[in-house]
């Protein structure tokens, strides 16, 4: 119930419980390194989850972790790493699947990374959840450019002669203005062709003979792959793929306080809401309203 003003302007208590939204997006997969022989593949955005009904209680301790973006591949037959988780309270994002190196299949995750040389995409939602956190890596064929990795909208695109484009994050407003997040990386580019385009939503670049662009910071993006130039010259890295983000948007009279490990900044440009974006966290580390 609400409560009534009392006499000469005191504010009565709040409400105990209250209800929050809230965007997770967790590290973005590693592209791949390659050796020479083909373009690899782009790494895959980090899991993407949103609920715009959690209900919260004040005094009560959430834990949030942000989970960091996975290593590019090093320069040879050396696969992306896979991205790192991300949680508030008991929902968790999963990191992204590492870009493959050359004839691998892509990482499993949250979206799954791209394949190289005659390779499987990774599989995106993994674990599976509801509603989805991710799509599948592309496939690569044996015309040498590297697939793309998946992303929170749509699949990676195949590898073909040139690299696979990173699959297409999702929009949110959850800020007041719309933003993407969790896109795939580019595939890298065969034989001196050009590498793929990283997703909406932070994805890095595939390379076009050489090593491509990492995943944005704080948005889950999948890391872009190398490409190799013509005639399979060039030993070259994948890039890492970007770190993720909490956001929470909260009614405004309710305020967070958090532990020693967060980073975190306060926005009040939706009307009515304070909004919450947590940047750094660890895997011990909370927050609380009051």
């Amino acid at each position: 119930m609400a409560w009534p003003v009392f006499p000469f302007g005191f504010l009565a208590p709040k409400e105990a419980q209250f209800n929050l939204e809230f965007l997770i997006a967790a590290g973005g997969g590693g592209g791949g390194g390659v050796p020479g022989s083909a373009g690899g593949g782009g790494g895959g955005a980090g899991g993407y989850r949103t609920n715009s009904t959690f209900t919260a209680s004040i005094f009560q301790a959430y834990s949030v972790t942000i989970g960091a973006g996975g290593a590019g591949g090093a320069g040879g037959s050396n696969n992306g790493s896979t991205g790192n988780y991300s949680a508030f309270s008991t929902s968790t994002a999963a990191g992204g699947g590492y870009g493959a190196t050359f004839s691998s299949n892509g990482g499993n995750g949250g979206s799954g990374g791209g394949a190289s040389w005659i390779g499987t995409g990774g599989t995106g939602n993994t674990p599976v959840v509801s509603p989805s956190q991710g799509s599948n890596g592309g496939n690569a064929s044996s015309s040498r450019g590297g697939a793309g990795g998946g992303g929170a909208s749509t699949t990676g695109s195949n590898g073909s002669g040139v690299g696979g484009n990173g699959g297409a994050g999702s929009a949110n407003a959850i800020t007041g203005s719309t933003v993407y997040y969790s896109g795939g990386g580019g595939g890298g580019g065969g034989l001196g062709t050009a590498g793929g385009t990283g997703g909406t939503g932070g994805g890095g670049n595939g390379g076009t003979n050489g090593t491509g662009t990492p995943g944005t910071i704080n948005t889950g993006g999948g890391g872009g792959s190398a490409g190799v130039g013509g005639g399979g010259v060039g030993i070259f890295a994948g890039s890492a793929g970007g770190s993720g983000v909490i956001i929470l948007k909260v009614p405004s009279d309710y305020l967070a306080s958090v532990s020693g490990g967060v980073t975190i900044s306060t926005s009040t440009a939706v009307t009515g809401f304070l909004v919450y974006s947590i940047t750094t966290a660890g895997a011990s580390d909370t927050i609380t309203f009051e």
